[in-house]
């Protein structure tokens, strides 16, 4: 579980390493799924991750259908793959809320700011290599800070600019709704 309280969320994470692909996010068979509908969302919440190889470290609660893990922290090129923005839904039903990787593709990184399902920060460091699964840590909107809370290690991220803003109001077009840039 996350939390926000104003600029900063806490949450225990989930570690991946490079190039992490849209079909490890959500395999292609559930694409055919409608996450605009209560059920189909749900649905898609229980499968997020469900492509990682086998003897990953479970990523949803089987009991809550759900998953472990508010943050998902990885290397570089997160989000590879297809346009799909079903991997991106799919991580926000499951109740991710950041991903913190050192680059992303450029696709998923637009579908997470575009739907406002996943807040994307660039790690300045190789936190995949510096952080386990299950580790708890404290990310700093405003001071661009990640700290590790069990040994106090802080780490940089890059400046996000709006796009917590943006996120938070639910996607770009809620947010140009929201600033009056549309109407």
């Amino acid at each position: 579980m996350s939390e926000l309280t104003e600029n900063i969320i806490r949450g225990e994470v989930y570690v991946l390493t490079d190039n992490i692909d849209t079909d490890q996010i959500l395999s292609a068979e559930y694409l055919k799924v409608n996450p605009s509908t209560p059920e189909g969302y749900a649905q898609l919440a229980s499968l997020a991750m469900c492509g990682l190889p086998e003897g990953s470290l479970p990523f949803i609660d089987e009991n809550a259908g759900k998953a472990k893990y508010s943050i998902i922290v990885a290397g570089q090129n997160f989000g590879c793959g297809s346009s799909r923005e079903h991997a991106v839904a799919a991580l926000g039903a499951s109740g991710v809320k950041v991903i913190l990787a050192q680059s992303y593709a450029r696709i998923f990184f637009r579908n997470c700011v575009s739907t406002g399902e996943l807040l994307p920060i660039a790690a300045q460091e190789r936190l995949c290599d510096q952080l386990v699964t299950g580790d708890s840590i404290e990310i700093d909107i405003e001071n661009r800070t990640v700290v590790l809370l069990e040994k106090g290690k802080k780490y940089r991220t890059d400046p996000i600019g709006e796009l917590a803003n943006i996120v938070s109001a639910g996607g770009l077009f809620s947010y140009a709704r929201a600033t009056g840039r549309i109407k």
